[in-house]
């Protein structure tokens, strides 16, 4: 598949600055083709590794289905979203990427998977991270999204302010 190149090229932010976004967020948004045929978009916590983006998941619900069903999805995350009323418009900075999602079957590739989530959102505790997978991994799958094409946008006003 070829991916569509941006249509306002003066506006696509460049891998590094991409990476940085990615490494740095929170949270993104994973869209995925859910029942019926309907998009189904879901806010989640990641890790990005590089070339993947780690989830966590339960093991059933509307996710993983949709994920068994098709595994392709893109997922997005928005950097910055700062609203300037008196411009009609907001300064924004934001990543999607798009690629294959699957549920995680190795062993090792899934302790080492939500240990990279554990370590990301609760730093300096290995002691009590290894007690929450302890608890918790048999109860949850992870997810690895493959990135086939990453793009990222900034709005027209920050091209000014920084060109």
């Amino acid at each position: 598949m070829e991916f569509r190149p941006m249509r306002r090229m003066r506006q696509q932010l460049s891998k590094e600055v991409c990476d940085n976004i990615l490494r740095n967020a929170t949270s993104g948004t994973l869209a995925l083709l859910g029942d019926g045929d309907y998009p189904y978009a879901v806010p989640l916590s990641f890790v990005y590794c590089g070339t993947c983006i780690y989830f966590h998941s339960a093991k059933s619900g509307h996710k993983i289905d949709a994920i068994k069903r098709e595994d392709k999805a893109s997922f997005c995350v928005i950097s910055k979203d700062e609203i300037h009323g008196e411009e009609y418009t907001t300064y924004f900075s934001s990543v999607i990427a798009f690629g294959r999602i699957s549920i995680v079957t190795s062993p090792v590739e899934k302790l080492e998977g939500i240990k990279l989530l554990g370590r990301t959102y609760n730093p300096n505790d290995e002691e009590g991270l290894n007690r929450e997978i302890e608890k918790s991994l048999a109860h949850m799958e992870l997810l690895r999204f493959d990135i086939e094409h990453l793009t990222g946008k900034q709005a027209i006003e920050l091209v000014r302010h920084n060109g």
